[in-house]
C-alpha cells in the first residue's frame, strides 16, 4: 500500500470510496506501486472532473505522486493498460485542458519543490507542481521574480503555465511563459527520460545514433521544411499560442530552443520533471494611473496610443466588472476608492521603471496624453474622464487584486447564464482593437446576448466572455455560431484565436480553419512522433472533439437536480432547493481557495493540500451528489461527511471566494441531512445540546473539571466521545455570569451573553458590562421570558446539523431582544461565532421572524463601542497600561464580517499601545473540531501556520488578544500564553486613575 501521512486522503471510507470493477483493478496496480496515493472511487475521482471550462469529464483514477518515481511508474501502468494520462497542476484550466478520461496526476502536493537558483544568471529550476506566488515569495530576498505574472498566481502552477504558454498582465514588457523558459526535463510516453533545451542545428554534443539525436533531428527537420508555411500561417503576435510551437524548430540563430515546443503543448506530447526559468530583477518602484473613458470604445481606441508612454502593464476593466465589483464587500471599498464617477470602461496603466522619478513624469504624461485625446474632468472643452493616480504601493496591490479577480468577479453572477469562456482570448493588432470589440459586440447581439470584457489591453488580447446558459440549446447554438463568426473576422485581421489561456477542448477544432490543414498535418505530426500511442491527454490540440459536444460539458443534455429539502432559504439563487443548487454551481473551479498566502480560507488545505479539503473539492462533490452523479444517497454517504470532516467552517469562503461559494452554510446542510438520516453520536448530542445542560454542569463545575485531574479520565474520555486526551477541556466556572434582571425598557444597549462566556469566562461579560457602563450607558440584558435556562444563539444545534433546535434557541432569544432592536437599540455580545449567527444564518433560516435589517443591530462588543466612538459618543477615558505592545489575532468569523478592523480602532484608542495584528488564517481550534481525537493534528497543525509561531515570537510583556473562545484555548494550548478578551484589555485600561497593570504572561 501507498504511505499514508497525516492529512492524506487515504482512510477507511464507505458510502461511495470503494472502486470497483476495471477501475478497482488498475488502482489497485497503481496503489501496490507507488509511494504516493492513487484513488479510484467517484467522489476522489468527481473532484478532478472539472476544470474552469465549460467541460466535465470523469477521470480513470486519480494519482497523487509523493517522488518523480511514482510519476515513472503511472506512465507505465497506464501504458500496459491502454490508459491515458493528464498531467494536472492547479486544474484553472479555461478551456478543458486538465480534463479527460484519463488517469489524473496531480502534481501539486508533493511535486512543487524549488530545486535550485542561481542569482548570479538570474535563473531557477523548479518541479512542475510549484506555485508561481510560492516561487516569487522565495525569489524576493534575492530581488528576483518570476515576471510572466498571471491573475491565478496564487495556484497556478509552473508546470501548467509552462502546458498552456501563460502570459500575464506584463507580457508587454516580459512577453509570454515561453519566452522565460530555458529547458525542461521531461518524461516521454514511452517512460525515457529526455531534457529539451538550446541544441545547435547540427546537433553537435547530441550523441548519435540515440533517440534524442534521433528524435532531435526529424524536429529541426520538419522545422526547416516547413519554415515558409509557419511564416505565411502563424500570426505575426506575441499572443499567439494556439497549436503547437512548431516555429521554435525553424532555423533560427544558432541554436533552437527546443523545450519551447514543450511550451503550450497542455500536457500531450511529454509530463515535465525539471523546468529551468530565466528571471527578472524585481521592480523596486512602480506607479499606476487609471484612466477613465466615457465609452467602451474610446478606451479600445485610446490603447494604442498609451502604449508608447512604455507601460509594463495596460489591463483593461469594463463597466459590468466594475459594477460586480461593489456588490462583493471584499472588493467594494477599494473600487470605490479608485472609481470616480460612473465610466464605462478603465485602463490601467503602469509604470515600473528603475527610476521613480521616471515613473511619475511618464504619470504626468499620461495625464497629458489622456487630456490630448480630449478626457479631463472639470474641462467644458473635453469628454468626461481623465487619471486617478495610484502611488501608493499597497493602493496599487489592491487595485491590481481586483483586476487579478476579473474571471472570478465575471462569474459572480447569481444567474443561471453566466459569462463563457471560448472567443475569449482572440488576440489583434492594437490598431485594430477598437473595430475589433465594436463587431464582436454587434455579434454578440445578433445572437441576443452581451459580453464582458477585461485584461490585456496593451497586447491586443482582452478576455472577453459572452452570457450564455449551455443548459439550453438554443445558447449552445448561439455559442457555436458566435465562435465560427468571431473566428472568421480575426482571420480578417491576422489576429490570433487562442491567445493566452490555450487551446484544450473549446478551441483545438478551429486550427484547421486559423491555420490550414498542413499546419495541422504537422501537429498532427508531431504529436505521433512524441507520443505514437496518444497516451498523453489525448483529444486536445490535434483530433480534438466537437467544442460544442454536451456530452462533455458540465451540464450535458441530461443534467438535472431534482427537488430536495435545504434548511436554508438561498433567497437570490436559481433552482432546487430554494436555490441551494444554484449556490453550489456557484463555483466555477478557478481555484481562489488554492491559495495559501493572504486572507483565511481554506484553511483545511493549507494543511494537508488534499483537493477534498477545499472550498472546491467539497462543492464539486455536493454538485455531483444533488445531481445524482454520486448515487441517490450520496448526501448523506460516509463518503460526503469525509469530504466536509475537515471543512471548520470559517467562513473564509463567505468573504473571500469571489463568487460567493459559503461552504459553511453548505456544510450545515449536509449535517441536517445526515443527521436525520443516521442521528448523532453521542459526543455530538453532548457538545450541541451543552448550552441546554449548562446551568445544570455550573452548578457541579468541580465535578465536571474532574476529567482533566483525575488519571486515566481524559483517555476514557477519548475512548467513550472521541476527545483527544491530548486535549485539556474547557474549565465549567463555579460562579457564572448571572446578570440582575434590571428593567430592559429603558436601556441603550443590550449585553448577550453566550454560553461560552457565561459558564467558562465569566469574567469576559463582567469586563464588558463594566466598560460600557463606566463610558456611561445604561445596559440591560437579553433574558428569556418563561425559562429560567438562559438564551442562546443556537450556534452548537446548527454545528451538529439539529436545524430545528437552532431556529428554537434562535427564536427565544428574538422574542426578548426584538422589542429593543425595533425601536433603535442595540444588543452587543463578545463571542463572535455566536453573535454573527444572528446576521449570517438567522436571516435564511427563520423568514419572517428576523431579518437582516434587525441582524445588522447586532453587534460585536468591539464594533458597538468603535461605531459609538466615531459618532463622538462613547465617554471612556483610557490610561496606559504596563504593557506597550498587543498581539491580535482576529476570529474567523470577524474576518468574514470585516470586524476585526474595530478591534484595532478601540485598542488604539488606549494611551501608548502598539498593536500588531497577527496574518493569520483560522486558528484551528474551530469549537469542537480541535478537542477530536480523529481532527486533533490536522487542529493544530493549522495553529502552526501562522498564528502559534507569532504568539511564540512576542515578548512576554506583549498582551496576547483574541475574541473567539476557541482562538483562546488553541493559543493557551500551543504556546502556553494567556489571550485576552478585547473587553477585559479596556476594562483595565478604563481604571483611571487605578494601576493598569495586566499581570499577564
Amino acid at each position: 500500500m501507498g504511505a499514508a501521512t497525516r492529512g492524506d486522503e487515504k482512510r477507511p471510507e464507505g458510502g461511495g470510496y470503494t472502486a470497483t470493477g476495471p477501475a478497482a483493478d488498475l488502482v489497485a496496480r497503481l496503489d501496490a506501486a507507488l509511494e504516493g496515493e492513487a484513488y479510484g472511487d467517484a467522489f476522489s475521482r468527481g473532484r478532478y472532473a472539472t476544470d474552469a471550462s465549460i467541460y466535465q469529464i470523469m477521470p480513470r483514477a486519480v494519482v497523487v505522486p509523493r517522488t518523480m518515481a511514482d510519476v515513472e511508474a503511472t506512465l507505465a501502468i497506464a501504458r500496459a493498460a491502454g490508459v491515458p494520462v493528464l498531467p494536472r497542476g492547479g486544474g484553472t484550466s479555461q478551456c478543458g485542458q486538465t480534463v479527460n478520461d484519463a488517469v489524473v496526476i496531480d502534481f501539486t502536493k508533493h511535486l512543487n519543490r524549488i530545486l535550485s537558483v542561481d542569482t548570479v544568471n538570474a535563473t531557477a529550476e523548479v518541479e512542475p507542481g510549484l506555485v508561481l506566488d510560492h516561487l516569487n515569495a522565495a525569489l524576493k530576498q534575492h530581488g528576483l521574480w518570476f515576471p510572466v505574472d498571471v491573475s491565478t498566481a496564487s495556484r497556478a502552477t509552473l508546470g501548467g503555465m509552462a502546458a498552456n504558454n501563460s502570459c500575464g498582465a506584463r507580457s508587454i514588457r516580459y512577453g509570454t511563459m515561453r519566452d522565460n523558459v530555458l529547458g525542461i526535463d521531461a518524461l516521454l510516453a514511452d517512460g525515457s527520460r529526455m531534457d529539451f533545451g538550446p541544441v545547435p542545428q547540427d546537433l553537435a554534443g547530441v550523441n548519435s545514433p540515440s533517440p534524442k539525436h534521433d528524435l532531435f533531428r526529424e524536429l529541426l527537420d520538419l522545422g526547416q521544411r516547413e519554415a515558409e508555411e509557419i511564416k505565411a500561417r502563424f500570426p505575426d503576435l506575441m499572443r499567439r499560442v494556439g497549436g503547437y510551437n512548431i516555429d521554435a524548430l525553424v532555423p533560427n540563430g544558432p541554436a533552437n530552443n527546443l523545450s519551447h515546443l514543450l511550451v503550450g503543448s497542455e500536457g500531450t506530447l511529454a509530463v515535465s520533471e525539471k523546468i529551468k526559468l530565466q528571471l527578472a530583477p524585481l521592480p523596486k518602484n512602480k506607479v499606476l494611473g487609471i484612466c477613465h473613458f466615457p465609452s467602451f470604445y474610446e478606451a479600445m481606441d485610446s490603447a494604442r496610443h498609451l502604449v508608447t508612454l512604455g507601460p509594463t502593464a495596460v489591463e483593461l476593466i469594463d463597466r459590468t466588472m466594475i459594477e460586480l465589483s461593489r456588490d462583493i464587500p471584499l472588493f467594494r471599498p477599494i473600487v470605490d476608492r479608485f472609481v470616480r464617477g460612473e465610466p464605462e470602461a478603465l485602463l490601467l496603466v503602469e509604470f515600473a521603471e528603475e527610476d521613480q522619478d521616471e515613473n511619475l513624469r511618464r504619470l504626468q504624461t499620461l495625464g497629458d496624453m489622456m487630456a490630448a485625446l480630449g478626457f479631463r474632468w472639470g474641462d467644458a472643452g473635453k469628454k468626461d474622464g481623465g487619471v486617478v493616480e495610484a502611488i501608493d504601493p499597497d493602493f496599487q496591490k489592491q487595485i491590481f487584486g481586483v483586476r487579478a479577480q476579473g474571471l472570478n468577479i465575471m462569474m459572480s453572477m447569481k444567474a443561471e447564464g453566466k459569462p463563457v469562456s471560448f472567443v475569449e482570448d482572440c488576440a489583434v493588432r492594437l490598431e485594430d482593437l477598437a473595430d475589433y470589440t465594436q463587431r464582436l459586440t454587434e455579434i454578440f447581439h445578433k445572437h441576443g446576448t452581451t459580453g464582458t470584457w477585461y485584461a490585456h489591453a496593451s497586447v491586443g488580447t482582452l478576455h472577453v466572455r459572452p452570457v450564455l446558459n449551455l443548459r439550453l440549446d438554443n445558447d449552445v447554438k448561439a455559442m457555436r455560431a458566435i465562435a465560427e463568426e468571431a473566428f472568421e473576422m480575426v482571420r480578417e485581421y491576422r489576429g490570433s484565436h487562442s491567445g493566452e489561456h490555450g487551446d484544450g477542448i473549446v478551441r483545438s477544432e478551429f486550427h484547421r480553419e486559423m491555420f490550414g490543414d498542413r499546419m495541422v498535418k504537422s501537429f498532427e505530426w508531431v504529436k505521433d512522433r512524441l507520443d505514437p500511442d496518444a497516451l498523453l491527454n489525448p483529444g486536445k490540440i490535434v483530433r480534438p472533439p466537437k467544442m460544442d459536444d454536451r456530452n462533455l460539458f458540465r451540464y450535458p443534455p441530461d443534467y438535472k437536480v431534482p427537488e430536495l429539502r435545504s434548511v436554508f432559504d438561498w433567497a437570490g439563487y436559481p433552482g432546487a432547493g430554494r436555490g441551494l443548487q444554484g449556490a453550489v454551481e456557484m463555483c466555477n473551479n478557478n481555484g481562489a481557495c488554492r491559495k495559501i498566502g493572504d486572507g483565511v480560507m481554506c484553511p483545511s488545505y493549507r494543511v494537508t493540500r488534499n483537493e477534498r479539503d477545499l472550498v472546491r473539492g467539497r462543492a464539486n462533490t455536493l454538485r455531483l451528489a444533488i445531481s445524482g452523479q454520486l448515487g441517490p444517497e450520496a448526501m448523506t454517504a460516509d463518503a460526503m461527511a469525509e469530504t466536509m470532516k475537515l471543512c471548520v467552517s470559517c467562513k473564509g469562503c463567505r468573504r473571500e471566494c469571489p463568487t460567493g461559494v459559503d461552504m459553511a452554510k453548505m456544510k450545515i446542510e449536509v449535517l441536517a441531512a445526515r443527521a436525520e438520516k443516521h442521528g448523532l453520536s453521542l459526543r455530538d448530542r453532548l457538545i450541541a445540546k451543552l448550552p441546554h445542560y449548562a446551568p445544570w454542569a455550573a452548578r457541579f463545575a468541580g465535578l465536571m473539571n474532574l476529567r482533566d485531574r483525575l488519571p486515566g479520565a481524559a483517555k476514557l474520555s477519548e475512548t467513550l466521545l472521541g476527545l483527544s486526551a491530548e486535549r485539556r477541556l474547557p474549565l465549567w466556572h463555579s460562579e457564572p455570569y448571572r446578570p440582575d434582571p434590571g428593567e430592559n425598557e429603558a436601556a441603550e444597549v443590550i449585553l448577550f451573553a453566550d454560553t461560552f462566556n457565561r459558564y467558562f469566562e465569566p469574567d469576559n461579560l463582567r469586563a464588558a458590562e463594566t466598560v460600557l457602563r463606566r463610558a456611561g450607558l445604561k445596559v440591560g440584558h437579553a433574558l428569556p421570558e418563561n425559562s429560567t435556562r438562559p438564551l442562546c444563539c443556537g450556534r452548537t444545534y446548527l454545528a451538529a446539523g439539529l436545524v430545528e433546535d437552532a431556529k428554537a434557541e434562535m427564536r427565544r432569544t428574538i422574542a426578548a431582544v426584538k422589542p429593543m432592536l425595533e425601536r433603535g437599540g442595540f444588543v452587543v455580545g463578545l463571542e463572535p461565532s455566536c453573535l454573527l449567527t444572528f446576521r449570517d444564518e438567522a436571516p435564511a433560516l427563520l423568514g419572517d421572524d428576523w431579518s437582516v435589517e434587525l441582524g445588522s443591530r447586532v453587534l460585536l462588543f468591539e464594533e458597538f463601542i468603535a461605531r459609538k466612538q466615531e459618532a463622538g459618543d462613547f465617554d471612556l477615558p483610557l490610561g496606559s497600561l504596563a504593557q506597550n505592545k498587543a498581539l491580535l489575532h482576529g476570529h474567523c468569523h470577524q474576518k468574514a464580517f470585516n470586524a476585526v478592523t474595530p478591534v484595532q480602532q478601540v485598542l488604539g484608542k488606549i494611551p501608548g499601545l502598539a498593536v500588531d495584528l497577527v496574518e493569520s488564517s483560522c486558528c484551528g481550534m474551530a469549537g469542537a473540531f480541535g478537542y477530536q481525537a480523529e481532527t486533533l493534528e490536522v487542529s493544530r497543525a493549522m495553529g502552526e501556520l501562522s498564528l502559534l509561531p507569532a504568539v511564540r515570537a512576542a515578548d512576554k510583556d506583549t498582551i496576547v488578544v483574541a475574541d473567539g473562545t476557541s482562538c483562546r484555548h488553541q493559543i493557551a494550548d500551543g504556546s502556553n500564553r494567556e489571550a485576552v478578551h478585547v473587553a477585559v484589555v479596556l476594562e483595565r485600561a478604563s481604571r483611571a486613575p487605578e494601576s493598569h497593570e495586566l499581570g499577564m504572561q
